[in-house]
């Protein structure tokens, strides 16, 4: 119900052509999905995608999840690492990824698309 409409989903299994992902936390414009529906998989891209890099999630979000995520539409992925208390903000130009921002530490941010509101990253990061 905040600025922009959205709807969030966490760990949902995404159904994009032949692959199959299931990134952490997802947003849909409302807009684009007005109601959940009640589906085993979705396969409506998303509008923003976040992954919560691991050591052992890390290649496979960059290196695999990216592309297919960018083939796909999704305007834009946040990868944030809470080891490094790093979040690195992505749009879509023209087909290809470009990083918006990096943004360390536990300061205030506002972040694509949801820069209408600071995000409070000691919550995030569990760090207060």
């Amino acid at each position: 119900g905040g600025p922009g409409g959205w709807v969030f989903l966490d760990e949902p299994e995404l159904h994009l052509r032949e692959d199959v992902l299931v990134p952490d936390i997802v947003g849909w414009r409302i807009e684009r999905m007005p109601r959940v529906p009640r589906v085993a998989a979705f396969t409506l891209a998303p509008d923003w995608v976040c992954e919560v890099l691991s050591p052992s999630t890390r290649k496979l979000d960059r290196e695999a999840k990216l592309p297919v995520y960018a083939c796909e539409g999704v305007r834009h992925v946040w990868l944030m690492d809470p080891t490094t208390l790093t979040l690195e903000v992505f749009g879509l130009v023209d087909g290809r990824y470009t990083l918006l921002l990096t943004h360390t530490g536990t300061a205030p941010v506002r972040a694509e698309p949801f820069d209408a509101m600071e995000l409070d990253l000691p919550f995030i990061w569990d760090a207060q």
